[in-house]
């Protein structure tokens, strides 16, 4: 079950400290798009997104947008963020994760992914070994697959919550 536990729960990418994350030697962050930055609905990132990315990079970070969605999907975010990324990633294989890695050239003490799934995000970057941060969702509405997920996440956090190893809504750093 440890598989599942994230390293960091934060109710947003909007309240992690990325300054600690800087301070820990994480350089490189990889975001999941649907249900992380924006809802599964929008086409185009949002200007608080813009913000965000933007400061990220001053910061002095390199930011890839991680998801398991197709190339087209991705498209607008990649250019109007200005930042790489990866589709059809799917996590939670370690493949795609492994090479976004060593194409970037990063140990992986110094990579993070930051996203809103257990049974992708969480499960995949611990599977690798990178840092996990969970967040909350963004929207109640999910896609297809990821009602799926979804179900069997709801499963496994009622087990972890029994064992006190993770709570919705405790959020920890």
């Amino acid at each position: 079950m440890e598989k599942f536990i994230p390293d960091m729960y934060q109710k947003s990418i909007y309240t992690i400290d990325y300054s600690n994350l800087w301070l820990r030697g994480i350089k490189c962050l990889l975001f999941d798009l649907d249900n992380t930055l924006v809802p599964h609905s929008i086409k185009e990132p949002t200007i608080k997104n813009k913000e965000l990315f933007q400061e990220l990079q001053e910061m002095g970070f390199k930011v890839i947008i991680f998801s398991n969605a197709r190339k087209e999907r991705i498209k607008p975010f990649k250019e109007i963020l200005n930042v790489d990324s990866s589709y059809l990633s799917m996590k939670p294989f370690k493949k795609k994760f492994l090479k976004v890695i060593d194409m970037f050239e990063y140990e992986l003490s110094e990579v993070a992914i930051i996203g809103d799934q257990l049974m992708t995000d969480i499960l995949g970057g611990n599977k690798v070994g990178i840092t996990t941060i969970l967040v909350n969702p963004v929207s109640v509405t999910d896609g297809v697959y990821t009602r799926f997920y979804r179900f069997l996440e709801r499963r496994i956090i009622n087990k972890l919550s029994k064992k006190d190893l993770f709570k919705k809504g405790r959020y920890y750093e």
